[in-house]
């Protein structure tokens, strides 16, 4: 087991350093890195956008039910949301989900790749395969990663603000309220910070599985499925770790 461990991470750096090399023709790098942006964040805007507002009125409508107490103030629940979305769903949960996604994506493309020899003949070329496929990806979801965290904070608050519109379940005034009270600027900046981590180890991890997807069709789909798995475990190690980091 600790063999394994140690030579899969071995292979995972290695795989790295090929990847973060300069890479052999700029102007082709550059022509990739718009399209890896529309594939990895664009497309993921639907689903980003439905679960943060779902996200948002549940979170409110949950906060006002259990905190019926004269003791707490009407505009706690605004302030619980706001807290919540920033601190860990809109950059953590969401990034679980976008490991689902983008993950599975990334190591099904790259690894059918692998297994009809379309890496082997860019090796045969003298092109750096690994640099070539997954630098543009790492660098792209890393880009995108901060734009979708902010736009799943800002969905997430619209959400709230639907229940306080459109229910009598709390005021909108004691909503917005909550959502200016107290409110830490450097907690916006942890979650964008996380956000540019949680990118780069789905996007890397998910590379590395197509990467070495060797075999068939049926080594593929399980190439996407430790993607996912391990890009999920390091996302919440990573959380745990720069949560210590940046907070405590």
């Amino acid at each position: 087991m600790v063999k394994k461990l140690l030579t899969t991470t071995g292979r995972y750096v290695q795989l790295m350093r090929q990847t973060f090399s300069a890479p052999d023709n700029w102007r082709v790098f550059w022509r990739q890195l718009p399209s890896e942006i529309e594939k990895l964040g664009i497309n993921t805007v639907g689903i980003i956008v439905l679960i943060s507002i779902f996200m948002g009125v549940i979170m409110t409508m949950q906060t006002v039910m259990n905190t019926e107490n004269p003791m707490l103030p009407r505009y706690s629940t605004g302030l619980v949301l706001r807290d919540t979305l920033l601190l860990e769903f809109s950059s953590t949960i969401m990034s679980l989900l976008l490991a689902g996604k983008v993950g599975s994506n990334i190591a099904s493309e790259i690894g059918t790749m692998r297994i009809t020899e379309q890496i082997d003949a860019l090796d045969i070329m003298g092109i750096n395969s690994a640099n070539y496929l997954i630098l543009p990806k790492i660098i792209g979801l890393m880009i995108c990663m901060p734009m979708l965290v902010t736009l799943s904070v800002f969905l997430g608050l619209a959400g709230g603000c639907g229940v306080a519109v459109f229910t009598d379940m709390i005021t909108l005034s004691d909503f917005i309220y909550g959502i200016q009270y107290a409110f830490v600027p450097y907690y916006f900046t942890y979650s964008i910070i996380k956000s540019f981590f949680f990118g780069f180890i789905i996007s890397s991890v998910s590379a590395f599985y197509g990467y070495y997807a060797y075999g068939g069709a049926l080594d593929v789909g399980r190439a996407s499925t430790n993607a996912v798995v391990n890009s999920s475990i390091l996302t919440l190690a990573a959380n745990v770790l720069l949560t210590q980091l940046l907070l405590v």
